[in-house]
């Protein structure tokens, strides 16, 4: 008999037949009262009065009866008779509802232009508004809706802010006002700042707060017959012990509803409305950031020795990012370093660097970036972060020349013209990449030069070649570099030149003797060939010739036959 006890009361707390029924019957009296006209804010203002009466403990419903006392019968009537008293309040909601079914179809008759009924006074409405503002001041527009919260028979529930690295403030605040007098105070709202965004809303918890409140009160009924139980009981240690559980399950049951009930009395006696706060130019920048970057291209003669002293630039003001040497299989060597310089030290070391070779390409790029926002700021402060610098290496002959010449130089000393030519190249800042010097059997001298030079003293260069001797066959081809940053005075002009002679020594294939030799060579030839020419006739001719002499001799055989006949 305790457990079947114990499951209608899980019934009772729970899911069970009586509050089904009181869902229905606050269902029907929801759907019976007319929603109150929007423009008619003292309607709205008298019902929620009459819901803050309810809230403070005057309740409308009807009050259950307390349990009958236990009789003096057998244990088995006491429970049974228990259990029509829990079930008694059910039968008088079935009543309420059958009587509030009357009042929902008299006003589904009515005609559309009939004035609606107002709402019941026991109807819980939950208000709620979010208002998004910007203004000059964050500490006067707070202290300005603290104002007008306490004027409203108010006040500030809660107060957060923020600043930005710009110096701006935002923040939220969170104000209780009385519900009829909520559209007051969002209108008072508006003179604080512009007015970006607003939201208003009504929450009706009037089925759930009162199927909370019926369950409430079933539950402190089975409470006290549990109660009542552990005071009369006696039986089986067992059977105490789950009755003591189920009491205890019980309490939490009612323990949780009156938290509900007590929360959504709290939200319908106030409505809350969360003001949003953002000072003008919020996204100002706070500060500007100047980042520099710079890519440098060198070409040295020694890769390496420029590489090692671009890593010994490393200092507290200097840090090197990445150094990186490569060397392929064939020979060539490039180099790459990247570096962070303090923006006092940038120019002079930048200036340092390109000291280090030849610079084929300067590219600078300046960034400017907005901190703390966006936009322009005429208040920020500009700060330079550290320069980024990027150097590659190359090895001056791996670079393509600019201007190409080559050119022929006939002399009679072509040794001693070839050093002389060396002299010259190393006085223009030039270098010679390439000499080989070469004599014939005849006499006959060349020299091959290859000599690279600045374009700047490509023409001295070429005025001084005119004194080693005959300058001939000059061809020049240049290209262009269209778009291109390049310094074309300091860009390399490659000149390829041959000295050469005419010999002064006689031939052997020259003179009379040769030329007897080659006479008679040539017509002892001629005859043979003359000679094999006859042959190849006389091979060809000769089987005619027989042939024909035999017709011939036979022919005459026969005619001497038939004269002696």
């Amino acid at each position: 008999m305790l457990i079947g006890l114990v499951q209608i009361g899980r019934m009772i707390t729970g899911e069970s037949a009586t509050p089904l029924r009181d869902r229905e019957r606050y269902a029907q009296v929801e759907v019976a009262a007319p929603e109150p006209a929007p423009a008619s804010r003292p309607a709205q203002a008298g019902g929620l009065a009459k819901s803050g009466e309810v809230a403070a403990g005057r309740s409308q419903d009807l009050a259950l009866e307390p349990p009958p006392p236990p009789g003096t019968g057998s244990r088995f009537k006491e429970e049974t008779k228990a259990y029509p008293a829990t079930v008694a309040p059910a039968k008088a909601a079935q009543t309420e509802a059958s009587r509030t079914q009357g009042i929902a179809a008299k006003v589904a008759t009515q005609s559309p232009a009939e004035t609606p009924v107002p709402a019941p006074p026991n109807q819980k409405l939950i208000r709620n508004a979010t208002v998004q503002l910007e203004i000059v001041r964050f500490d006067d527009a707070v202290e300005k809706i603290t104002e007008f919260a306490n004027e409203e028979r108010g006040y500030v529930a809660t107060t957060s802010s923020e600043k930005q690295a710009n110096g701006k403030l935002k923040g939220e605040i969170a104000v209780k006002v009385l519900p009829e007098n909520l559209d007051h105070f969002l209108q008072k709202l508006r003179g604080i700042g512009e007015l970006k965004n607003q939201t208003l809303g009504t929450e009706d918890v009037t089925k759930a707060y009162f199927d909370t409140d019926a369950r409430l009160k079933n539950a402190r009924v089975m409470e006290q017959r549990l109660i009542d139980m552990l005071k009369t009981k006696t039986g089986k240690v067992s059977d105490l012990l789950q009755v003591e559980k189920e009491l205890g399950r019980v309490r939490e049951e009612i323990e949780k509803m009156q938290g509900e009930l007590k929360y959504w009395d709290s939200q319908v006696q106030f409505a809350t409305v969360t003001i949003s706060l953002s000072e003008k130019d919020m996204e100002e920048p706070a500060a500007f950031l100047l980042k520099e970057r710079a890519e440098l291209a060198l070409y040295a003669p020694d890769v390496e020795k420029i590489y090692n002293e671009a890593k010994a630039l490393a200092s507290p003001k200097v840090q090197i990012t990445n150094a990186q040497l490569d060397r392929d299989y064939s020979g060539r060597v490039s180099a790459r370093v990247s570096m962070l310089i303090a923006p006092e030290e940038s120019d002079t070391l930048i200036s340092r660097v390109k000291g280090f070779g030849r610079v084929e390409n300067f590219q600078s790029q300046t960034e400017r970036i907005a901190q703390g926002g966006s936009g322009m700021s005429e208040n920020a402060k500009t700060k330079r972060d550290k320069v980024e610098l990027n150097v590659t290496i190359s090895r001056e002959e791996q670079e393509q020349a600019f201007q190409q010449t080559s050119l022929r130089i006939r002399t009679s000393a072509v040794d001693e013209k070839a050093k002389e030519l060396r002299s010259l190249t190393e006085k223009q800042n030039g270098r010679v990449r390439s000499s080989t010097f070469s004599r014939d059997p005849d006499g006959h001298e060349v020299a091959n030069v290859s000599l690279r030079v600045p374009m700047k003293n490509y023409s001295a260069l070429m005025q001084s070649l005119n004194a080693l001797g005959r300058v001939e066959d000059v061809s020049v081809q240049r290209q262009d570099r269209i778009g291109g940053q390049i310094d074309e005075a300091s860009a390399p002009a490659d000149i390829s030149i041959q000295v050469y002679s005419q010999g002064n020594i006689v031939s052997s294939d020259t003179g009379l003797v040769a030329t007897l030799r080659r006479t008679l060579a040539q017509s002892a030839a001629a005859i043979m060939w003359s000679l094999r020419m006859i042959g190849v006739a006389v091979a060809f001719l000769a089987p005619w010739a027989i042939a024909v002499i035999f017709v011939v001799w036979i022919a005459k055989r026969i005619a001497r036959a038939r004269r002696k006949s």
